[in-house]
C-alpha cells in the first residue's frame, strides 16, 4: 500500500470530493468527513455525519476505507463525550 494522508475535508476539496463520487457512482459527502488523500489525489471519504465512505475503484481502498471508518467512529465517540456548554 502507498502512503496516503488522513485528515478533515476543507472547502476546497469539493471538486476532489465530486470527483470520487462520480467514480463511486455515489453523492459527495455533505458537511464535514474524513478524507484520505495520496499524491493530491483524494482516495477516499467517509462523511463525520452519516452516509457511507465513497472510495476511488481504481485504486486499492479497502484498507484505507477500514482506516477511515476506524478513525470516523473515534472521531463520533470523541464529539459525543464532549461536555455541552449553555449560554
Amino acid at each position: 500500500m502507498r502512503n496516503f494522508t488522513v485528515r478533515l475535508s476543507r472547502p476546497d476539496d469539493e471538486s476532489g470530493l465530486a470527483r470520487l463520487a462520480a467514480l463511486d457512482s455515489s453523492t459527495p459527502p455533505r458537511g464535514p468527513a474524513l478524507v484520505a488523500e495520496a499524491d493530491s489525489r483524494l482516495l477516499a471519504a467517509l462523511p463525520l455525519g452519516s452516509g457511507r465512505a465513497i472510495a476511488d475503484p481504481f485504486e486499492p481502498t479497502a484498507e484505507v476505507v477500514a482506516l477511515l471508518e476506524q478513525s470516523g467512529s473515534a472521531a463520533r465517540a470523541r464529539r459525543a463525550k464532549r461536555p455541552t456548554t449553555s449560554g
